[in-house]
């Protein structure tokens, strides 16, 4: 645990927050000491609604690894990460995450991810964004040849 690290995902919360680039969120990946990766949230800059600190950063130290894994690597980030976020630190399989300020201390500020959190223990049916399976003997054969696959990349 490095409190210089926490330091700089805050101050680049706090930056952006006064340059008008965005969101009151801020992350960075680091690896032996070294930030491999650093961002802002850039949600409205950029209208893209994954645009979230965390993700930029897993991506930037992803690029710069030249590997889609971070098992060696922590991540400092300014609050605790939301659903899409978590599934991206699950994904890129970080050793450790810090964060600052708390997800209702986010809700407090207008960003709540409680609903998502409901959402995703309804059953589809119930979702407020219906959830619609189709043609999944069709989808099937994409995940069989995956599994014939003797080349693959595991991940």
């Amino acid at each position: 645990m490095n409190h210089l690290f926490m330091a700089r995902a805050i101050e680049l919360a706090t930056e952006n927050v006064r340059s008008g680039q965005g969101g009151p969120f801020g992350a960075v990946v680091v690896k032996d000491g070294a930030i491999l990766g650093e961002a802002a949230n850039r949600v409205t800059l950029t209208n893209d609604p994954t645009a979230h600190a965390e993700v930029l950063a897993i991506r930037e130290a992803c690029r710069k690894l030249g590997f889609f894994e971070l098992k060696d690597c922590d991540l400092y980030t300014s609050c605790e990460p939301c659903p899409m976020c978590l599934g991206a630190i699950y994904w890129a399989r970080l050793a450790r995450v810090y964060f600052g300020s708390l997800a209702a201390d986010a809700s407090q500020a207008g960003f709540d991810d409680s609903l998502i959190y409901r959402e995703i223990a309804q059953p589809r049916p119930e979702r407020g964004i219906p959830m619609i399976q189709m043609m999944r003997e069709e989808a099937l054969a994409a995940l069989r040849a995956w599994q014939k696959k003797s080349d693959k990349i595991q991940y």
